[in-house]
């Protein structure tokens, strides 16, 4: 295996989903696209911006004043924005040195949108691994926490996608993701319980069968 590798995630489409590794011709490994199920329907702006405005109709709010006239398109491209992630590539390293001790990358900002209300959900993820034969750009981890929150999301599946894609991906002896987020439809509506936090985990590896381990990686997240 070469030094330096790279596996490349160019997600075309809004429903990210992990790609499967392949070997190519250099030996180096890649990954496939990341993308959404192969039936997804093309993304169709000028309905959605009819929509919209349709909604806002619908609201009793007058789409034809000049304050609401170009709202429509404004969320529309704001809604592609948010759920469109990014191309990137995920760089690793050969573990040259044989480290084996705990990885953590504490507080990585992110936000989503919850697909239950439409409402975004705010927080910061910590995201650890303990290394096997390879090492990730430090960076690349906060990349994989944007790339499947740009979608319309629950937390206990952003955690798990997170988690499940750096287990594939890197082949570590552990990975540990914990998101801690706030969720507006939570806060903002219905019980309008400002300030409650929801935290999720999801463990792989020596991080979930050791507790050592386990231990150690909670309370470098500050939650034990």
């Amino acid at each position: 295996m070469d030094d330096l590798t790279t596996l490349t995630a160019e997600p075309p489409s809004l429903r990210s989903a992990p790609g499967q590794p392949r070997d190519t011709a250099d030996g180096s490994d890649a990954v496939d696209r990341l993308h959404g199920p192969t039936d997804d329907p093309p993304i169709d702006r000028a309905k959605a911006i009819t929509a919209v405005g349709d909604l806002l109709a619908g609201l009793g709010r007058d789409v034809r004043g000049p304050h609401l006239r170009d709202t429509p398109r404004r969320v529309v491209d704001a809604y592609l924005e948010m759920l469109t992630p990014r191309a990137f590539t995920l760089t690793t390293f050969g573990n040259d040195e044989n480290y084996n001790e705990l990885v953590l990358v504490r507080d990585v900002p992110f936000h989503s949108l919850c697909e239950h209300h439409l409402l975004p959900f705010t927080g910061v993820a910590h995201v650890a691994y303990l290394p096997g034969q390879r090492l990730v750009g430090l960076s690349k981890l906060a990349r994989v926490v944007e790339h499947f929150a740009r979608d319309l999301q629950v937390q206990e599946r952003l955690t798990q996608q997170i988690a499940d894609f750096l287990a594939e991906r890197l082949d570590p002896r552990g990975v540990g993701v914990v998101l801690d987020a706030e969720h507006e439809c939570m806060s903002l509506r219905g019980v309008g319980a400002r300030g409650a936090r929801t935290v999720t985990s999801a463990l792989h590896g020596v991080l979930r069968d050791d507790a050592r381990s386990r231990s150690e990686f909670l309370a470098l997240t500050g939650l034990r």
